[in-house]
């Protein structure tokens, strides 16, 4: 009577547990941007222990409905910004590198009621008082040490590393590889060719370029485009 009294005990609890699963919806995931980098998030995405047990990616957002063509992809583009309608059970993950492209699809998106997730792939390193803004993506082997703040809609590409004090600015960018040195701070907009380097303490000016495998010594000006080691202004 006692093991049958457990048995039953066991069974309900189950049933209870599996019940609460079940009358809470999943999460649905939809991609914004099906370029290469939304193809790249979708894989980092089915790493992520929440995958499949709180929300699922259904597809892609993006205005050229034939962006797939060509590729072997598992999802497909349900449709563009304009086809996009809110709802209570559906948030995006944004996928779109380029700062100046994202920003104003960012914006019509919300206009729309969207609401945007952010994303930390597991294998990313996350230190002491860490803050992340909505919308943000941070891809694997990415290193953020302590007392950062990485605002909202920027993307840490692969092997990003971010030292103390670092500030990263709304709608940055960084490409593979890229090391922000202790103190850096990344103004709103600001684009990081690979492997770009950031001594400490240095500022990047609103919607500045600085191209791949750059050394950055100075402060670099807002709007322009540098390069080289040390970075020189090109543009």
């Amino acid at each position: 009577m006692w093991t049958a009294a457990i048995w039953l005990y066991e069974v309900s609890g189950l049933w209870k547990e599996t019940f609460s699963r079940k009358s809470t919806p999943m999460k649905k995931i939809l991609i914004v941007g099906a370029g290469g980098f939304g193809r790249e998030l979708l894989c980092w995405a089915g790493h992520h222990a929440d995958c499949g047990r709180k929300w699922t990616i259904e597809g892609f957002i993006n205005d050229r409905a034939d962006a797939l063509d060509g590729f072997n992809c598992a999802k497909k583009v349900l449709g563009g910004i304009a086809d996009y309608q809110a709802s209570d059970d559906c948030e995006l993950l944004l996928a779109i590198g380029n700062p100046a492209l994202k920003k104003p699809v960012v914006s019509a998106l919300l206009a729309k009621g969207a609401k945007f997730m952010s994303f930390v792939h597991p294998s990313a390193i996350i230190g002491g008082n860490v803050s992340i803004g909505a919308g943000t993506v941070i891809c694997p082997n990415c290193i953020l040490s302590t007392d950062i703040e990485i605002g909202a809609f920027v993307m840490l590409n692969s092997g990003t590393s971010a030292g103390h004090d670092v500030c990263v600015g709304d709608y940055c960018t960084t490409s593979g590889g890229c090391d922000l040195t202790g103190g850096v701070h990344l103004e709103e907009g600001v684009f990081l060719g690979s492997r770009v380097s950031i001594i400490p303490g240095k500022r990047v000016g609103a919607w500045a370029r600085v191209g791949a495998g750059s050394v950055v010594i100075g402060n670099v000006k807002p709007s322009t485009t540098v390069f080289g080691n040390p970075a020189k202004r090109l543009v």
